[in-house]
Formats: C-alpha cells, sequence, structure tokens
C-alpha cells in the first residue's frame, strides 16, 4: 500500500469517529462494516496494551484476560457497530427513507447482542439468566443480520429472478454455483455464536478465535457479493455505464429518416423535372 494510500485509509477511519455528523458515501458504510467484523481484534486491544504494560514474563494471560473493567472491551468491539448506527440515523434523517432506519436497528440489535454476550462471559459462562438473554439475542440478530444480507445487501432471494433464488442480473455468470454456496454458509456462519452452547468442549478462548476467523471468511464473501450489488446498482441508476440512454426510440428516428429521404428525393426529382420543362420552352421559343 502506498504512502497516499495509507494516509486515505486512515482519515476515512478516522471519519469513523464523527460518523452521523456529516453525510457519508459508501466508502465510510464499507469501511465501517468491515471492522464490525473485527470485534474479538478490536475488543483484545486491551489485553494486549495491559499485557504490555505488565509484561508477557508475569503470566498477563491470568491477569489482563479477565479484568476488572470489562466494559472496556466491550466498548472497543462495538464501536463500529455504534458508528454504523448513526450512518443509518443520519441517512434517515436526510432521505426520510424507511430502510435506513431498518438498517440501524440491525446494527442496535448487534450492540444489544455483544453487550449479553460480555455480561455472559463476565459472570462466568453459566447457564444463568444471561445465558438465555445471550441465546435470545444470538438467534433475533443472526435471523436480522442474515435477512438483510440476502435480501438488502445482495439483492438475492427475488421471486421472479431469470436464476432462481439470486436476482435478474448477475456479473460472475460463469459461477452461479458459488452464488447458492455464499448463501448457505452466510447463514450458517451468521449463527457460529451456538458454539458457546455445549458445557463440554473446546476452551471458551478457542471457541471465540474460531467465531471470530469464520466471521472474518464470511466478511470477505460477503464483500464480493455486495460490491456486485453496489455497481449494477450504478448501473441501474446511470452513475456507471458506457452508453447514455437516448430520450426517443431509435426505430421512430429511423423511420423519420426513411420517411425524410423519400420526401427529399420527390424534391429532387421535382425540381430536375421543372428545370427540363424550363430548358424545353426556352429552347422552342
Amino acid at each position: 500500500m502506498s504512502r497516499a494510500s495509507r494516509w486515505w485509509f486512515l482519515r476515512e477511519v478516522a471519519r469513523l469517529l464523527l460518523s452521523g455528523s456529516s453525510r457519508g458515501g459508501f466508502t465510510g458504510f464499507w469501511i465501517a462494516d468491515q471492522l464490525c467484523s473485527l470485534v474479538f481484534p478490536l475488543s483484545n486491544i486491551y489485553f494486549v496494551a495491559c499485557s504490555y504494560a505488565r509484561g508477557f514474563h508475569t503470566n498477563s494471560m491470568n491477569k489482563c484476560g479477565k479484568p476488572a473493567l470489562w466494559a472496556i472491551p466491550l466498548v472497543l468491539g462495538i464501536l463500529p457497530f455504534v458508528a454504523r448506527f448513526a450512518q443509518s440515523i443520519r441517512r434517515w434523517c436526510d432521505s426520510k427513507l424507511i430502510t435506513h432506519l431498518i438498517n440501524g436497528g440491525k446494527y442496535l440489535t448487534g450492540i444489544v447482542y455483544y453487550m449479553c454476550y460480555y455480561v455472559w462471559r463476565h459472570q462466568g459462562a453459566g447457564r444463568g439468566t444471561s445465558f438465555v438473554f445471550f441465546c435470545l439475542l444470538g438467534a433475533i440478530y443472526s435471523i436480522y443480520a442474515s435477512s438483510w444480507d440476502l435480501l438488502m445487501d445482495w439483492s438475492l432471494l427475488r421471486p421472479h429472478a431469470r436464476f432462481k433464488f439470486l436476482r435478474q442480473e448477475l456479473l460472475y455468470t460463469n459461477s452461479i454455483p458459488f452464488y447458492y454456496l455464499a448463501i448457505i454458509t452466510n447463514v450458517l456462519i451468521r449463527f457460529t455464536w451456538v458454539i458457546y452452547i455445549p458445557k463440554h468442549g473446546p476452551s471458551l478462548a478457542l471457541r471465540t478465535w474460531i467465531v471470530a476467523v469464520l466471521e472474518v471468511l464470511r466478511r470477505c464473501q460477503w464483500n464480493v457479493y455486495r460490491l456486485e450489488n453496489e455497481q449494477l446498482g450504478n448501473m441501474d441508476q446511470y452513475r456507471i455505464t458506457r452508453e447514455v440512454p437516448l430520450p426517443y426510440s431509435l426505430d421512430e428516428v429511423t423511420h423519420e429518416m426513411d420517411v425524410g429521404d423519400e420526401d427529399d428525393t420527390e424534391s429532387r426529382s421535382m425540381e430536375a423535372c421543372a428545370r427540363s420543362s424550363r430548358t424545353w420552352i426556352v429552347r422552342h421559343r
């Protein structure tokens, strides 16, 4: 990445701290969505800083892995969700389109879900009330987010599409099976929180790492079809196109040109006859 690209990226990330204060663009929305899949590394910023401060040789895992101020990892992890929620509310205020409000509700649900998750972890990851709320919010958020991914971000599952369960227009027509694979895997990975339900098995830290890796892979897949849908949307609105639509029918223009050519031919024939008549009269006077 060039120096100019690095500065551009840092500026765009910094603008997320002021999300909602001004009208944003697709770049800001897209970067914030990428960060929404990085809850695990963002929340571990506290652990890394604490380990450096205490020293890695002092068994920092026990001292920093379960901080008394457990809300710090929570706040760090949900910052991208807060930014996207603010962006959605701002877009709704500017356009009054209910879709932006619904989209904001998705990120708000994600915030509540992660709050329930951290509270459950802080209380020992038992099977009490916090676990019930964690599972309930996990199911709601997974269904909410999966539906938005397929119906809005990817514009799939259209009832009368040329490709069944997809959409009318596709860019990757040579890879149709991958669309169906993406639908299935996207929904399954949205429900990876169920890996926390069994009492026995891998450690909680390992399960968290598996969920984080799968979420990053899901986001990579999501980017492909999200950008495809954005490209098709730009083409439909003629923001990106090779051809500008004409304000008239080409058949009508062709017909008018043919009629005009016939009229011109008749006019030239009549003028030629008139000239011939005048010439004959002059010669026979």
